[in-house]
């Protein structure tokens, strides 16, 4: 008979995959914490994920202190939002809005490799130099990052510039993310460790574990594809479709004409453009194909002149865009197609769900509460999730990594060990 070791049972216990999580709505931060930590226990994590309310503020210096006194993490990350979205101790999850609230994930992840920075972003790298500049500027090694956690202060005012460097850097890691909430205290909104930073922080997460990327960006598409013809960086003058050319708005108005009066009602507030990004696919064979997707955008101005368009994006002759209508139903349907799609994608579930969401999302949009955890729990029913409301939030599309408004970009953290540790 083989002798038995309690060690071993201990070693065997602490390498299968765990999430524990709680939320707390109390009103002081002490008394949030403390309902925090007595509901976690002590057992070692390896990253823990913090997102507290605005509403905590003026007492966020002292929250990672707190709770590293009496839980234990290897890394520690998170941010202040607008509010937040949290998973209780029982496995009920929660959107709350506009309140105090404090949700804490520790996430136990054999096998993975998690490095986290925090990059001070008044000084970037240059884009057009070489990556290794931006590898070492951010301290992470992109061979072992296979998906990458960004949380970005809302004083920072480079934040596309560092979005497109951290693709440059690391092409092969999804990115999810967002921008923290502003608050009046003196203070960054970053959690790092033990402290609270500016600029940004980013968490590498590889070796047997990844970050699926899910964006959903809440609109729906009305109307055919266009093709640009004439613009100038973000101004539309000119679209086409076929053989017919014509103004921005003589398009738009085209597309008016087959909506129902409630549609019509629905862009007076609620419209959009879609520009079509293509993302080059290399297959198994050799071979190689595109995929298109839209990056939706707001529009920010009208020359009725000459029936001219602005956009919020820069735009190039050639490129597809097509006129895109927002609503709760148009967001709803969406969101659980994605979500199935990535369900459908793998045999084992996701093991947590991070999510970042806009501001103008929850209520705003859906009318009742947990709108984009409710269809995550209809998909998959017994996903932690946990994240923030957001000033802005960070997803691919397309291909690349952008800066988005009023989307949920759900990063889903998945056990996929890599073919040579099978």
């Amino acid at each position: 008979m083989a002798l038995f070791s309690p060690f071993d049972w201990f070693r065997a216990a602490s390498a299968k995959p765990s999430c524990r999580t709680a939320l707390s709505t109390r009103p002081s931060l002490d008394e949030a914490v403390q309902d925090i930590v007595s509901r976690l226990g002590r057992n070692q994590a390896d990253l823990a994920l913090v997102f507290a309310s605005t509403n905590y503020a003026s007492d966020l210096p002292r929250l990672l202190p707190l709770l590293r006194s009496r839980l234990n993490a290897s890394h520690w990350i998170g941010c202040a939002g607008g509010g937040v979205i949290g998973t209780s101790s029982d496995g009920s999850a929660s959107e709350l809005e506009q309140m105090p609230a404090l949700s804490v994930s520790l996430l136990s992840l054999p096998g993975a490799d998690i490095q986290c920075a925090a990059l001070r972003t008044d000084s970037l790298p240059d884009l057009d130099g070489a990556s290794q500049q931006w590898h070492d500027w951010i301290g992470i090694n992109p061979e072992h990052s296979r998906g990458q956690i960004v949380l970005i202060d809302p004083t920072s005012n480079v934040i596309n510039d560092l979005i497109s460097g951290l693709d440059y850097a690391y092409p092969a890691a999804a990115k999810i993310g967002g921008i923290a909430g502003p608050h009046n205290a003196p203070h960054a909104s970053l959690f790092m460790d033990d402290r609270l930073v500016g600029g940004a922080v980013v968490c590498s997460i590889g070796g047997d574990w990844t970050l699926k990327p899910v964006v959903a960006q809440g609109c729906r598409p009305i109307g055919p594809v266009f093709s640009i013809e004439q613009v100038q960086r973000n101004v539309l003058l000119e679209l086409s479709e076929g053989d017919r050319k014509a103004s921005p708005v003589a398009c738009l108005q085209r597309v008016l004409a087959d909506l129902t009066d409630r549609e019509r009602e629905l862009v007076r507030h609620s419209l959009f453009l879609g520009i079509e990004r293509r993302n080059l696919l290399m297959h198994a064979d050799g071979t190689n194909s595109t995929q298109g997707a839209f990056l939706v955008r707001n529009l920010i101005g009208v020359d009725p002149s000459n029936g001219a368009v602005a956009v919020a994006e820069r735009v190039r002759p050639g490129q597809n865009v097509q006129f895109q209508l927002r609503e709760a139903d148009a967001s709803r349907q969406e969101a659980l197609n994605l979500l199935r799609a990535a369900a459908a994608d793998r045999d084992e579930p996701a093991h947590f769900g991070l999510l970042m969401a806009c501001l103008g999302r929850g209520n705003r949009l859906f009318g009742t509460p947990d709108g984009d955890i409710s269809m995550a729990r209809e998909v998959m029913p017994q996903l932690p999730v946990a994240g923030v409301f957001c000033n802005g939030e960070i997803g691919p599309v397309g291909g690349s990594t952008h800066l988005h408004g009023y989307t949920a970009c759900w990063g889903l953290i998945e056990h996929d060990p890599q073919p040579s540790n099978r």
